[in-house]
């Protein structure tokens, strides 16, 4: 059942983005906690971008590239699936649309996380806050929209509680990163630094579950793999064979009892007894 599938895509996305904030944050502390350049003077604790500017930016550029690119993966897999049958498909052209404004914000998103990485906060501080803000709207804008596509989803298909739970997963995410990122800025603009370092790391890690909420989404077409849905639900599929049954509850007729009503069919009745058929070309 667990062979290699889309489901992949999300997984190794979250894992790459995981190990590179590890990567940056135990680098940071063994390091002795240096005080970087890019760091404020009253600034003790460092930002993402503070470690990501110096010796480990190859990382954190890597890093940022390979999370991004297999989560754009995540979302083409899924836009895919539906399409082909592999995933239930959206019932409106509404959904589409909701799924593909949800890709496009997931691209402005992934501009903004590869270019705040290489415009670090050391050598261009305006532009890299620039790409962040594009990073994180790009992302909770997009999970807005493909939560309110799941929303659609789930109304028309109330049986399928991976859709539900995605939703709900995905919703929390949207207001988990709102609330903490307008205590980001908000502490950035009061400049309390050392605050708005740790709600960045924050940020950071709670992304990693976004991420990986994508593997509840793509885990179902494993089942469809070898047998894609071949109607425009999985309700209809599975309620396919209900249209065979009787109105007394009993199954329909199967080939064998067809062949053998055809073949007292045959029988011809003359005069209230059953005579064997006459044979071709037989004169009267």
């Amino acid at each position: 059942m667990w062979g290699v599938s889309y489901w992949v895509f999300p997984v190794i996305s979250a894992l790459c983005w995981l190990g590179m904030l590890m990567g940056l944050l135990i680098h940071w502390n063994v390091d002795g906690k240096p005080h970087y350049a890019s760091m404020d003077p009253t600034q003790k604790i460092a930002y993402i971008s503070d470690v990501g500017a110096q010796s480990l930016k190859p990382l954190f550029i890597a890093g940022s590239c390979v999370t991004t690119i297999f989560l754009d993966l995540s979302f083409l897999s899924e836009r895919w699936l539906r399409h082909n049958g592999r995933l239930v498909a959206n019932t409106s052209t509404f959904q589409k649309v909701l799924s593909g404004l949800s890709m496009v914000f997931a691209a402005v998103g992934t501009a903004g996380l590869i270019l705040l990485s290489i415009f670090d906060t050391l050598r261009h501080p305006t532009l890299h806050d620039i790409f962040l803000l594009l990073f994180i709207a790009g992302y909770v804008v997009s999970a807005v929209f493909i939560c309110w596509e799941y929303q659609r989803l789930g109304i028309h298909f109330r049986q399928h509680a991976i859709l539900r739970n995605s939703f709900w997963l995905k919703l929390v995410f949207i207001l988990v990163e709102v609330v903490l990122a307008i205590a980001f800025g908000t502490c950035n603009f009061k400049n309390k630094y050392d605050a708005a370092a740790v709600l960045e790391w924050a940020i950071a890690f709670v992304f990693t579950f976004y991420v990986l909420s994508f593997f509840i989404d793509l885990i179902p077409a494993i089942r469809t793999k070898n047998n894609p849905l071949t109607g425009p639900t999985e309700m209809e599929q599975e309620l396919g064979g209900a249209n065979n049954m009787n109105l007394d509850g009993a199954t329909g007729r199967n080939t064998a009892d067809s062949e053998r009503t055809l073949g007292q069919n045959d029988m011809r009745n003359l005069n209230g007894a059953k005579q064997a058929p006459m044979a071709a070309g037989t004169n009267f």
